[in-house]
């Protein structure tokens, strides 16, 4: 048995945000050092490079503790490491995040600042929170592959508009308005596409979409509020069906779909609530999926949920509001059942 290391094991993307993780690290470090927070730091140099960095850390050099400086992309590969290992339960790690990536939709669910002082405090103070994880299963060229996530995933115009993000990445281009022109972009060019939603072993529906999220928290494609009733730690994944909208359509409704209202204000918008969502698309392998900026394969997806996996530093007042929020939805429910 390995002995447990009781220092944080940092793990930096360089590359997140167009390169401003690396520029910014060395001042990064030292807000680290000036907080007192004990640590060793690691540098990512190729993709999926993180899930091999933490996997090893927790099997053969006992960390159980680790910060993810860059944005969700660097998020999703430390979650993959932790949850790709078997040497110790998920439940037994703590996970910090040091958000500058270009989407940075976790952190916003909870209100973690981009401050790098204030998340230093906010890490040194080490409030945990349970923290529901998603798993994903897809298909790659036939063969079953298995992703883990955090925060959201989505496919459809979903992941078109993700792959042409990371295309403009690729060219050092990144931020909101960049963003925005993808999804202009792919509004024009995206064909709809037939799918089934099975969700707790009940279709629930069976039609024409434009784009699907599915997600543990509130926040998708660079702070859009596509799951506004998600909680992350309720033990169910929200689901958000977008059928087809005019371009004319989506730009009139731009705000409401960063805060959320969105889901009243379009008929073409249907949500959902469970454990365990299995999409299928028609015709068979047609759809893509990204999950927190990453682009993966082909359909069938089949979403489970892991119920409070893992433990996520967050802000102390952060948790109070959630716990405030999930009893107020419990509120509902009991309302709507005795309807």
């Amino acid at each position: 048995m390995t002995e447990i290391n009781n220092k944080w094991l940092v793990v930096v993307n360089p590359m997140a945000s167009v390169g401003k993780s690396g520029r910014d690290w060395p001042l990064i470090k030292q807000t680290l050092i000036n907080e007192g927070i004990e640590f060793d730091d690691v540098m990512t140099e190729y993709p999926r490079h993180a899930i091999e960095i933490v996997r090893n850390a927790i099997v053969e050099k006992g960390y159980r503790k680790f910060i993810s400086v860059g944005g969700d992309g660097t998020n999703n590969e430390v979650i993959n490491g932790i949850f790709t290992q078997d040497a110790v339960p998920t439940t037994e790690i703590t996970m910090a995040t040091m958000p500058i990536g270009t989407g940075n939709d976790w952190r916003r669910t909870f209100d973690i600042p981009l401050e790098y002082d204030v998340v230093a405090k906010i890490i040194k103070a080490g409030h945990t929170f349970s923290h529901d994880i998603g798993k994903l299963t897809y298909y790659n060229d036939g063969d079953p592959k298995i992703r883990y996530f955090l925060n959201a995933a989505g496919t459809g115009l979903d992941q078109m508009v993700c792959n042409s993000t990371n295309m403009m990445k690729q060219q050092g281009k990144g931020g909101t308005i960049r963003y925005l022109i993808s999804v202009v972009k792919c509004l024009l060019t995206y064909k709809v596409t037939h799918i089934q939603i099975e969700i707790d072993n009940q279709v629930v529906f069976d039609d024409q979409i434009l784009s699907v999220s599915v997600g543990n928290c509130r926040f998708n494609g660079g702070g859009m509020m596509m799951m506004p009733n998600a909680i992350p730690d309720d033990g169910q994944l929200d689901v958000t069906v977008i059928r087809k909208v005019s371009i004319f359509k989506f730009a009139a409704n731009v705000k409401a779909i960063y805060d959320g209202t969105f889901i009243k204000k379009l008929k073409e918008v249907q949500t959902y609530r469970g454990k365990h969502i299995k999409i299928v698309s028609i015709p068979p392998h047609s759809l893509l999926v990204e999950t927190e900026g990453e682009d993966l394969n082909n359909s069938p997806f089949d979403f489970e949920i892991l119920p409070k996996a893992i433990n996520m530093v967050i802000p102390k007042d952060n948790g109070q509001k959630t716990q405030k929020k999930k009893n107020r939805f419990k509120k509902i429910k009991q309302l709507n059942i005795k309807k």
